[in-house]
């Protein structure tokens, strides 16, 4: 599989369209997450690619909102993406704002856990500990069916997401907070060093 990109070009492509911390810091997020997903899940040559589609699935988002995952196809084509990065990063949509379905691993994964990472995100912040190092599970389901917390984030898309994969949303949601425990250190890190902290 062919990103068509580096990781240099590809977070100066998320830079170039997005300027808020936030779109940037959940670039980076997904992207750690879909990095460890590649190794959990048997992929550990397309690391990268994983990587890359997760950091560039939303480079449309901030700009251009009414075309999400429109916009997207146009920006990755222009900047040199591969046809599989680019399908990817639409797929994400499916169901809003796209009609292409999820269907390699690694696109139902950016699927189910794309708001996910938001949900554990918000729940994190309201820690003591602001991090994921400590957050459990039962804590998770409990602001999951709390509809009014973090409400902008899709539990039915979470939900469409566990059943695309075949996950119970225990299981989901257990390896997206180990996923995101995998990459929160080198994010905040990053985050400092691009000065958007």
């Amino acid at each position: 599989m062919d990103a068509g990109l580096n990781r240099k070009q590809a977070l100066e492509l998320l830079m170039e369209y997005n300027k808020e911390p936030f779109h940037i810091l959940h670039g980076l997020t997904v992207e750690g997450v879909m990095r460890w997903f590649a190794a959990d899940q048997g992929f550990q040559e397309e690391e990268e690619f994983w990587g890359l589609t997760g950091l560039l699935h939303d480079v449309d988002f901030e700009k251009y909102p009414a075309e999400h995952c429109q916009m997207a196809v146009e920006i990755l084509e222009k900047a040199g993406a591969g046809q599989e990065l680019i399908h990817g990063v639409v797929s994400h949509g499916y169901g809003l704002v796209s009609q292409v379905k999820p269907e390699h691993q690694m696109e139902k994964i950016l699927f189910a856990t794309d708001e996910l990472t938001g949900l554990i995100g918000a729940a994190a912040r309201m820690r003591p500990s602001k991090s994921v190092m400590d957050m459990e599970v039962s804590s998770l389901k409990k602001k999951f069916k709390d509809k009014r917390f973090a409400a902008g984030c899709s539990r039915e898309v979470i939900s469409q997401g566990a059943e695309l994969l075949g996950w119970s949303l225990e299981e989901l949601f257990e390896k997206t907070i180990l996923a995101m425990r995998s990459c929160e250190e080198k994010v905040n890190e990053e985050m400092e060093e691009l000065a958007l902290v």
